[in-house]
């Protein structure tokens, strides 16, 4: 298979020349498509392959994997127990494998042929994609997108959380819609905690030690040949810092890593774990994200068209812009013009733990000798005092350099993650944002979140291409023709689904009350926990207190009597982590674990440890109802309803960041109405009531109204709008279309934003109905 043995060149390890590098010495592929970004890598791994597989090794060193689950099949079929394992083929293909047994499986070889076929014509073409067809000559160089976190796959613990796998999402579809796109990002050794919950329900935390050598990244390669890196000053010393590179179909993604032998001691835990507590070493985390991301992209001579900062974390990289332009020759106020003028910055939550902020004292200790400068190469030229006064926060405290106000001061637009959320960050930062902030709806990308039995549907019986959504067909959009998928398929894919998450719950459960040293009768009787016949309530997300996890048990007796009703039983399924230094949220968790374990709730309210995305993947496919009751309005938008939303799981939600436009009065249900009380105690109360009416009076009735054919066709048809109104509204496709047309391509200086401008208003709501109102899609036979 020779023409694998190009690609594994081409993809991993060889540099290559496009139009937004410049310098590096490899030979440029013509049949690529001309927008794409490569970083040149050196391979790091020392597994062999034969020569029939060798295109396996370009697979495995890029992500493509991560949503495409007949690639998965493959890592499976290699090792089961490797893969099931580690969820990561490297360790798959490092392993001691019998080849000469796969070699001789003519069906195993057929479906690699057509699997590495798929991935090559997928890496070749772009030609045909949105933006390909859009906007090809409209950017002169890639989008550089700056991230503390990236939740790409559960294989690669550099993620916590929301922010996260939006930012994991927002690089898959930039792959998918051949966008030049980069992204820039930490490599966390020690990534964030495994969670596991004791017998009293307390959270305890573990750091992994993670082993590079069994990661699907790869070492930079500079311009002169060897591994790249760059130095970023610091009081007294250069901090080193090494690039590494983890390619996500596409699009690359450039981590950080300061734990390299350069280093002193001291200096090389930098970048070990994310969200570190200690304030000053999440200021180092943050200077090197900034300042090093920038000087990494310079190195690799990668010169973006547009630069944008997800969240403040990476605010520096405005401040090293302006001493580059400074250091050229022009005058400050000059200098911060230019950097405003192709930057944008994305807000993620109105809660202040997520607006980065440090002492002003901190901050001229640990940046004024790059910011200032003091005689060594590439510092100096930006006073830390014009810095510190560009960072005042909301409240004016010269005491505090405030991360988020610092990066709207400096960029050329700036937007919020959902409608309702543009409107509460245009009032908290009203004053300092040099324009109205936009409201940019977050999306899922709908391949990573959709359930294998749900692709499968979707691609028998409507054709659907979810690696692009933009795909134009003479029949229409598949999302507009969901009523052609008979009740009957629906609803068995959906119980198909329901019972992989049984499975795989049971599995967890099992672990955790062994360790607690529960009963082997208890352990037994475990086998029938979350029956899929069952009405399934799904709630995972941060256990952060806004977000009210325990408002389902505010009147006990209530809540077990709907769940133990013998004709319409309820189950409910908690997943979720709370910050090391969260204690409420902790308590939040050991409340809900002790409820789980009371007698009147006991073997309806489980809670699985240590909430990742695999374990989101079975939850948002594999329930029922989608549960989320934030305290309005600080949730900025949340992302798991939508990932349910495209599964056929119904929403019911406090009207908040994203339900608050996405909820149509027939697409689920809507908890409470739009006005607030200030009294938190009444609002929860008057919350909790509107929650036990809403399944006492119309869920659970709804869920087992069965017609005469066994199939609860009301539900099917409530799962069909569910699915209609998510699937593209709320796919980071649609997302990408925003952001490249209304902020990339004007920070570009290509075009004029296709609304209004910033200052343009987000849309009003309509009012709350009282009812679901009949449905709008009309229900298929059975």
């Amino acid at each position: 298979m020779p023409e694998h043995d190009e690609g594994s060149r081409l993809y991993h390890g060889t540099p290559c020349l496009n139009r937004f590098t410049t310098g590096i010495r490899g030979r440029y592929d013509a049949t690529s498509m001309p927008s794409r970004v490569f970083v040149p890598t050196i391979p790091g791994d020392s597994f062999r392959l034969p020569p029939a597989l060798e295109g396996l090794r370009a697979l495995a060193y890029n992500l493509y994997w991560a949503w495409h689950p007949r690639v998965r099949v493959i890592w499976s079929r290699i090792d089961r127990r490797a893969w099931t394992r580690h969820r990561n083929p490297i360790p798959v293909l490092a392993g001691p494998i019998d080849w000469t047994r796969l070699l001789d499986d003519t069906s195993f070889m057929a479906d690699v042929r057509e699997v590495l076929r798929d991935f090559d014509r997928y890496m070749s073409n772009g030609a045909d994609r949105w933006f390909e067809r859009h906007h090809a000559d409209a950017l002169p160089g890639p989008v550089a997108y700056f991230c503390a976190e990236y939740g790409l796959t559960e294989a690669l613990g550099i993620y916590s959380g929301g922010l996260g796998v939006l930012a994991g999402d927002h690089m898959k579809t930039t792959s998918d819609m051949a966008l030049p796109f980069v992204g820039i990002g930490l490599l966390y050794r020690r990534g964030y905690f495994h969670q596991t919950i004791d017998a009293d329900g307390h959270q305890e935390h573990a750091y992994p030690d993670y082993d590079l050598r069994a990661w699907p990244v790869g070492r930079v390669q500079g311009r002169d040949g060897e591994p790249l890196t760059v130095t970023v000053a610091l009081p007294d010393r250069d901090l080193h810092v090494a690039v590494w590179s983890v390619q996500v179909g596409r699009t690359p993604v450039l981590l950080l890593d300061t734990d390299i032998p350069e280093n002193d001691d001291g200096d090389r835990p930098i970048t070990h774990i994310l969200y570190v507590r200690g304030r000053e070493m999440r200021l180092h985390q943050e200077l090197v994200l900034g300042a090093g991301g920038v000087r990494a992209l310079r190195a690799l001579g990668i010169e973006p068209a547009v630069w944008h900062l997800n969240e403040g974390h990476s605010a520096f990289l405005l401040a090293e812009r302006a001493r580059e332009y400074v250091a050229a020759g022009d005058e400050l106020d000059a200098a911060w013009q230019k950097v405003r003028r192709d930057s944008v910055f994305t807000i993620h939550t109105p809660v202040s733990a997520g607006n980065e902020r440090f002492a002003a004292d901190l901050v001229r200790k640990i940046a004024g000798p790059l910011l200032e400068g003091d005689g060594r190469p590439q510092t100096g030229g930006v006073p830390v005092d014009a810095v510190l006064e560009l960072g005042l926060g909301s409240d004016g405290d010269r005491s505090v350099f405030d991360m988020t106000g610092f990066s709207l001061r400096l960029t050329n637009d700036a937007n919020a993650v959902s409608q309702l959320h543009a409107q509460t960050a245009d009032s908290t930062w009203q004053g300092i944002s040099p324009n109205r902030i936009r409201g940019v709806t977050n999306g899922v990308h709908v391949p990573s979140w959709s359930g294998n039995a749900v692709v499968d549907m979707l691609g028998r019986s409507l054709g659907a291409n979810l690696d692009d959504l933009d795909e134009e067909s003479e029949v229409g959009a598949f999302w507009d023709r969901l009523a052609d998928i008979p009740t009957a398929e629906l609803w068995d894919t959906h119980q198909r689904e329901k019972l992989e998450l049984a499975i795989f719950a049971r599995r967890r459960l099992r672990v955790q009350f062994a360790r607690h040293g529960e009963a082997p009768g208890v352990l037994d009787a475990l086998e029938s926990a979350l029956d899929p016949d069952i009405l399934t309530i799904g709630f995972a997300r941060r256990f952060a207190t806004y977000k009210r996890a325990g408002l389902l048990f505010t009147d006990l007796d209530r809540l077990s009597r709907i769940l133990w009703n013998a004709d319409r039983p309820v189950q409910i399924v908690y997943a979720g982590k709370a910050h090391p230094a969260d204690r409420p949220g902790q308590q939040v968790i050991q409340e809900i674990f002790a409820r789980s374990r009371s007698e009147k709730l006991r073997g309806r309210v489980f809670i699985l440890e240590d909430y990742d995305m695999r374990i989101a993947r079975y939850l948002v496919s594999g329930v029922d109802v989608w549960l989320n009751n934030p305290r309005r309005p600080l949730e900025a938008s949340g992302t798991s309803g939508m990932k349910a939303g495209v599964n056929g799981v119904v929403n019911v939600s406090v009207l908040d960041g994203w339900w608050d436009e996405g909820w149509l009065g027939d697409n689920g249900w809507a908890i409470g109405g739009r006005e607030t009380n200030p009294d938190e105690g009444a609002q929860d109360w008057a919350d909790a009531q509107d929650l036990y009416r809403l399944l006492e009076e119309e869920i659970v009735p709804r869920y087992y109204d069965r017609g005469a054919n066994g199939l609860p066709e009301a539900w099917v048809d409530l799962m069909r709008r569910s699915m209609a109104s998510t699937l593209w509204r709320f796919s980071t496709t649609r997302m990408l279309h925003d952001y490249v047309e209304k902020m990339y391509l004007p920070a570009a200086g290509t075009s004029q934003p296709t609304e209004a401008g910033p200052d343009a208003a987000p849309a009003p709501k309509p009012e709350r109905p009282r009812r679901p109102r009949r449905a709008s899609v009309a229900a298929a036979g059975s």
